[in-house]
């Protein structure tokens, strides 16, 4: 069972319907016990940093999640891969999971629209869950914000926005992306598809 990650601001309904398509089965919770026992963990990410790890801590979670990351299989995606790092510019003084050293950092904006939406491709660095996804396919972003890890081995995709940044990461069990796979189409399915598999 696929544990959904709800803490209260998540773009749920994409993920969802992308699973019930591949016919997986998950539930979206916000309970340290159910996460404890799940097979595996999608953490679907849409809000603010802040608020984000606010959310977690008042449910209890944030415990459990940086126990359990890493030990199971996890899919972050957006939001989801954001706090997997230390820092985010756009919240100070706030302390992400931490699973990974790095922060976030604010796109400057130069002749850039920020926020980044739409489509935008990626350059795959490592395949990983990205097996069946040819390099430069196009993927949906919705973030003006992107991390950047100490540690460039866990670099699974960079996207051009202005600069090259890292749009993935993998590092054993965890696999985490700033696009939205849930809303990539087809080949965003093949993504999901990977991890449930």
């Amino acid at each position: 069972m696929i544990a959904i990650v709800d803490y209260g601001a998540g773009n749920l309904k994409s993920v969802t319907n992308a699973l019930d398509f591949l016919k997986v089965k998950y539930k979206v919770t916000d309970k340290a016990k159910e996460i404890e026992k799940a097979d595996k963990i999608i953490f679907p990410g849409v809000g603010s940093f802040g608020d984000c790890m606010q959310s977690l801590e008042k449910k209890s979670l944030i415990s459990v999640l940086k126990k359990e990351i890493g030990k199971k299989p996890y899919l972050g995606i957006c939001l989801g891969l954001q706090v997997l790092f230390e820092s985010s510019d756009e919240s100070k003084g706030v302390k992400g999971l931490s699973i990974f050293k790095g922060k976030c950092r604010k796109f400057d904006g130069k002749g850039l629209k920020v926020p980044q939406i739409g489509w935008n491709s990626i350059n795959i660095v490592k395949k990983e869950l990205l097996e069946g996804v040819k390099d430069d396919s196009y993927f949906y972003f919705v973030h003006s914000y992107y991390v950047e890890p100490e540690d460039k081995a866990i670099v699974a995709t960079e996207t051009d926005y202005g600069i090259e940044y890292c749009s993935g990461v993998s590092s054993g069990n965890v696999n985490a992306f700033q696009f939205h796979p849930e809303r990539s189409g087809e080949i965003g399915l093949k993504i999901l598809e990977n991890f449930v598999k």
